[in-house]
């Protein structure tokens, strides 16, 4: 462990970023699919 060469750090800033667009459309769609299931189950709960 040393102290970082500020060339390399400027390397490492040029770096690309990640997509998290298919992340955040999965997070989504699991959250839909939650909110779905919960208000099945409740209109379940309602009727009987």
């Amino acid at each position: 462990m040393g102290k970082r060469n500020p060339k390399q750090h400027q390397l490492n800033s040029n770096e690309p970023t990640h997509n998290l667009k298919g992340t955040f459309i999965a997070v989504m769609l699991l959250g839909v699919v939650i909110l779905v299931s919960w208000f099945g189950f409740y209109a379940l709960f309602l009727s009987r």
